[in-house]
């Protein structure tokens, strides 16, 4: 173990998102009702100088820090950036439906919250920080699910709820087992612990590390509750729910690959193989005939933990692993917000037959809404495109080809379900549900999509700024 560094500016933009977080409930409590969007406005500064303290701190070499406790290096700087511009885009479809809400200042807060717990379990490599990271991203988005207090809310947060408690305790009883195998808790010294550790006992903990980390993910067979936890939901918190915890988890799964499970003797690449292969199909499966625009997306994104999978898979037989992973976390966070800020925008239609005549009425809006869907499938040249041939090449390239070719055929599959919703949308006729619309939820899809369209025409620089090394 090295030197014990407890330097605070090392998680430089944890810090800022955790003092903004303990300061906006502060200002919660004596602002008046109407001036509750300025703790909404200090999330917003929060996020924007952790992207650039995240920024800047991407440019130093790899390092370790409290103890090797936290790294912070290219997965870290990443998923940060990621993770916080994502939240951004969240706070940006939140602001007008929460203007003047008895409780705005506190959803802000809880967004920040959920946000800083996927951004610890983005950088830690020890299981009992993972575990206290892992609890900050649940408990505030069991809250956020129910926030409406209405009936589909209540029951999306207690079937949350529910859920995650027993996957939970499972995660729980997984670090211990492995903290009994290998008798150690960082991932270095326990990667080296667990090559000799009886293979039954490796085997329970990583499966009940799996089932934790899957059921934040929301991959099979831990994705029960994410059709019904997003359709109940508001549209923004389905928006948080569907991608700020998986980024935190996937990024833990694939440090935890690469530093405990690489050596073991457990099968750990083909695991996660058949992992993939499940979360792809399943998700495909549910998603084909949906009507609910929610539910469907909720399905589009389980199949979209089975793409982001692939180089998890392949973490230590692959070089492209890790470029491609990161880029393809960020591709399906940005394209996948911005078809949820489509959503955001139009809160009175609820089925694919409500976006009938988009195109006429604000065809802007449905040229976002457009993009995205394709850019979901993962139609060039917007980012997913990129993200999923570094994919299936990763996987290729780790001796896994079955696997690119099941993601193939899943992709060309998903095209079936996403031109149900585009079909409306360009279509003649009008719908009640395109009467009302949320202007600022707008303009973040149009940024979005501006976004997705432009990382997937920058992917050589980005890719060749994601290679870096991780920590030592």
């Amino acid at each position: 173990m090295t030197e014990m560094n407890e330097n605070p500016l090392d998680l430089l933009p944890e810090v800022l998102l955790a003092a903004s977080a303990v300061l906006g409930l502060l200002l919660g409590s004596w602002l008046p009702r109407a001036r509750q969007w300025a703790v909404g406005l200090l999330a917003v500064v929060a996020c924007v100088t952790g992207i650039l303290a995240a920024s800047v701190a991407a440019t130093e070499p790899a390092t370790t820090a409290f103890g090797e406790a936290f790294a912070v290096d290219t997965v870290t700087g990443a998923s940060r950036i990621v993770v916080l511009g994502g939240t951004l885009l969240v706070l940006g479809v939140s602001f007008r439906p929460l203007r003047g809400d008895p409780r705005e200042s506190e959803f802000y807060v809880l967004v920040q919250l959920a946000a800083l717990g996927a951004l610890m379990m983005a950088g830690t490599q020890d299981l009992l920080l993972f575990a206290a990271a892992y609890l900050l991203a649940s408990i505030p988005s069991y809250t956020l699910a129910g926030f409406r207090k209405d009936g589909p809310g209540t029951e999306a947060a207690l079937k949350f709820y529910v859920v995650g408690a027993l996957l939970g305790v499972l995660l729980l009883a997984g670090v211990t087992v492995l903290y009994a195998a290998g008798r150690a808790t960082l991932y270095p010294m326990l990667g080296d612990a667990l090559r000799d550790a009886p293979e039954p006992l490796v085997a329970v903990g990583a499966i009940g590390l799996l089932a934790g980390v899957l059921f934040k993910a929301g991959g099979v067979p831990a994705h029960f509750w994410v059709p019904d936890a997003v359709q109940g939901s508001s549209a923004p918190v389905a928006a948080l729910l569907t991608t700020l915890p998986k980024i935190g988890a996937l990024a833990a799964l694939f440090r935890v690959g690469d530093d405990v499970f690489a050596d073991s003797p457990l099968p750990w690449p083909a695991l996660i193989a058949v992992l993939a292969a499940a979360s792809m199909t399943l998700g495909n499966l549910g998603a084909f005939f949906q009507q609910d625009v929610k539910r469907l997306l909720a399905y589009s994104t389980i199949s979209q933990v089975g793409y982001l999978l692939l180089p998890v898979a392949v973490v230590d037989r692959s070089d492209l692993a890790q470029q491609a992973f990161l880029y393809y976390l960020a591709a399906y966070t940005v394209t996948n917000l911005g078809a949820f800020a489509v959503v955001c925008a139009l809160p009175q239609a609820h089925t694919l037959d409500d976006y009938r005549g988009l195109a006429k009425d604000r065809p802007l809006l449905a040229a976002s809404l457009v993009i995205c869907l394709l850019g979901l499938v993962g139609t060039p040249p917007t980012a997913v495109f990129l993200g999923k041939l570094q994919a299936f090449s990763a996987v290729f390239d780790g001796g896994y080809a079955w696997l690119a070719v099941l993601a193939a055929v899943n992709t060309v599959a998903s095209l079936f379900y996403y031109l149900r919703w585009i079909v409306p949308a360009v279509s003649r006729g009008a719908s009640p549900g395109l009467t009302e619309g949320d202007r600022t939820a707008r303009v973040v899809a149009y940024a979005a999509t501006a976004v997705s369209v432009g990382l997937g025409l920058a992917g050589g620089p980005v890719l060749d700024a994601l290679a870096g090394p991780l920590s030592p």
